[in-house]
């Protein structure tokens, strides 16, 4: 409860966050409930190209299907993949990451493999795989999975070789805590806030990326997603010389636009804790265990872990955190 309160005092001061989390939840909810937002399936056909009206909302395409419910069923399935795709690109990103900003060995590996992955355009070799591969969702999240963990690992690893450098950890490692306990313990779950405002980003690449596929012509077309109505209806020759646009593509249009807005305002909010330079505090409820930034001149002096063990404990672990070549 102190930490929901905590997230909720947060977001009372923080008017993007609280912006961008309200049309995002607008939009999750509209999602969740449509089978009681509409009386129709997303199979029921209907008489084509209808205007909206008050049986139809949206109007009907071409091909007589109920656009009110493509558009509520098709946030399903964009948003669906958007959350699992950066979920799991995310969730592995950050542990290799972690693992390689630890472990010189395990980072020389880790680190070219990330290497190659970067210096290869993510979007492009997504077109070219999922251009041989059967469209379908499990596919499109194996692929923006594969080529969305690397910027994360960059990122964390990055964080994580700055960390491991702080005192606390020396101090830990110089009174013999087990290398895997300060790994688990204390430098992953100060990666966590990283992985948080990567997550909203990524989310928002996903998305992009199957509406992308989608325009292409590399989605399923048996799917109801916002790109493949924005597909379907690109390819209606008299779309532009007609009004079938406005109820047609516009709305799925504007609901991409409001969902990645949501997104990007949620990311901003996030940024400082992505970005130690942009902050001194970290933000109240959301960094989780991540202590709060204080400047120098606030810290107080407190004993380290090692001094309260006694005297031996404490030369030890000034002489772990004395620079090579400083006379002893």
């Amino acid at each position: 409860m102190r930490r929901l309160r905590r997230i909720v005092r947060w977001l009372r001061g923080n008017l993007l966050a609280a912006t961008g989390l309200g049309m995002l939840a607008v939009v999750i909810l509209a999602a969740i409930l449509a089978p009681l937002l509409t009386p129709y399936s997303p199979q029921e056909g209907f008489a084509p190209l209808q205007p909206p009206s008050s049986a139809h909302w949206l109007g009907t395409n071409d091909l007589g299907y109920d656009l009110w419910t493509e558009l509520l069923f098709g946030a399903r399935f964009s948003l669906l993949l958007g959350a699992l795709a950066a979920a799991a690109a995310v969730g592995v990103g950050w542990a290799l990451g972690t693992l390689a900003g630890y472990s010189d060995a395990a980072g020389g590996v880790i680190m070219r493999v990330v290497d190659v992955l970067l210096s290869v355009p993510r979007f492009a070799i997504i077109v070219l795989m999922a251009s041989f591969a059967r469209p379908g969702f499990w596919n499109l999240l194996l692929f923006f999975a594969l080529f969305g963990w690397p910027p994360v690992a960059r990122i964390v690893y990055g964080h994580v070789r700055s960390e491991r450098r702080q005192e606390y950890v020396l101090a830990l490692r110089a009174v013999g805590v087990p290398a895997r306990k300060v790994l688990l313990r204390h430098l992953a779950p100060a990666s966590l806030p990283i992985a948080y405002a990567r997550y909203v980003a990524e989310m928002q690449h996903v998305i992009m990326g199957e509406v992308g596929l989608a325009y292409l012509g590399l989605g399923d077309p048996l799917t109801r997603s916002w790109g493949m109505t924005l597909s379907h209806a690109s390819r209606y020759q008299a779309l532009l010389i007609s009004d079938v646009w406005r109820w047609w593509a516009l709305p799925s249009g504007l609901a991409i636009a409001v969902t990645c807005l949501a997104l990007v305002f949620l990311g901003l909010a996030l940024e400082p804790l992505a970005n130690p330079r942009l902050r001194r505090w970290a933000p109240a409820g959301v960094g989780g265990d991540l202590p709060e930034r204080r400047p120098a001149e606030e810290l107080p002096k407190e004993r380290s872990v090692a001094m309260e063990r006694g005297p031996s404990a404490s030369g030890t672990t000034r002489q772990a955190m004395q620079p090579p070549g400083t006379p002893r």
